[in-house]
């Protein structure tokens, strides 16, 4: 995964941003999503939940097929992959 220019999240001695991944067991795109959120965490600070859509009927109804998706503050930020740029507006937006 490429390294992250621009993208500043609040600093230690701030909470972590809590970003929340909606997806479903044995879902690649999920698991591709994770894995860079975790890489990226070296660099930021935030934390984040994963949530199985599959697990709740409104979820599975509001997200269907369209997994993960990556949300805060009750925004959502990207789907599918992870966007770099798209993480980076939000976190620009929260500072």
């Amino acid at each position: 995964m490429a390294k992250i220019n621009n993208m500043a999240a609040p600093g230690p001695d701030h909470a972590p941003v809590p970003l929340t991944v909606y997806g479903r067991e044995h879902c690649h795109l999920c698991q591709d999503m994770i894995a860079a959120l975790q890489e990226l965490q070296t660099q930021l600070h935030f934390s984040f939940d994963v949530i199985d859509v599959d697990s709740d009927d409104s979820l599975k109804l509001r997200y269907g097929e369209r997994v993960p998706v990556l949300v805060a503050g009750g925004e959502e930020i990207c789907h599918y992959h992870l966007d770099p740029v798209a993480l980076d507006a939000y976190f620009t937006k929260i500072r």
